[in-house]
């Protein structure tokens, strides 16, 4: 079955341990804890969508900013950013302390829906990221590899270890599934649980 099939269908019924990770290359011990864990909480965002129109997927219901499409246009420029970190280093992610008001307003953009944007193309892209993201966890030939941070206001820290990132993928990808779940939630009172 395909991405596009899955999500037109009511994914209520769907086995969450197997889904995404029957997609990804075979790994064992901690990069299949990782695979998993990942694609359980993608499993949530994408939900979030179940049975929304292009217009639903782009509405704020909530004081935030945040809509569901641009929350997984925004996990899609994460885990490519992420991964491309892992590879190149600082240098593909940019200085963020640099930023001009136009990088930062191109940045907002993901976030969003914008004109011509589809829920179908969003899911897309990101079932695409995440293709490779899997990919890379399962052919990294050292988790352990570290990687000077881009300079930002936000990192204490100075180096990340791929699995650090890998960890933070994680970690981002199930918080914004709970901030998705609450605009879903407040779009149509559907919930992913309960």
């Amino acid at each position: 079955m395909t991405f596009e099939e899955t999500t037109t269908r009511d994914l209520a019924t769907e086995d969450l341990t197997t889904r995404d990770a029957s997609e990804a290359p075979a790994v064992t011990d901690e990069r299949a804890d990782l695979l998993a864990m990942l694609a359980k909480h993608r499993h949530f965002l994408r939900f979030t969508t179940r049975d929304l129109t292009d217009e639903q997927a782009g509405l704020r219901t909530t004081a935030s900013e945040l809509c569901l499409g641009g929350l997984i246009k925004h996990m899609t420029s994460g885990e490519r950013s992420w991964g491309d970190f892992i590879l190149n280093g600082a240098s593909a992610m940019g200085d963020f302390t640099a930023m001009t008001e136009a990088d930062w307003a191109r940045r907002t953009d993901e976030f969003r829906m914008l004109p011509g944007e589809t829920l179908a193309g969003v899911l897309a892209d990101y079932a695409e990221a995440a293709r490779r993201t899997d990919e890379l966890v399962a052919t990294l030939p050292d988790l352990g590899v570290t990687q000077a941070l881009p300079k930002a206001p936000w990192f204490t820290d100075t180096h990340w270890s791929a699995r650090r990132v890998l960890m933070h993928i994680v970690a981002e990808t199930a918080q914004h599934a709970g901030h998705a779940d609450i605009i879903r939630e407040s779009l149509d009172g559907a919930k992913s649980m309960g």
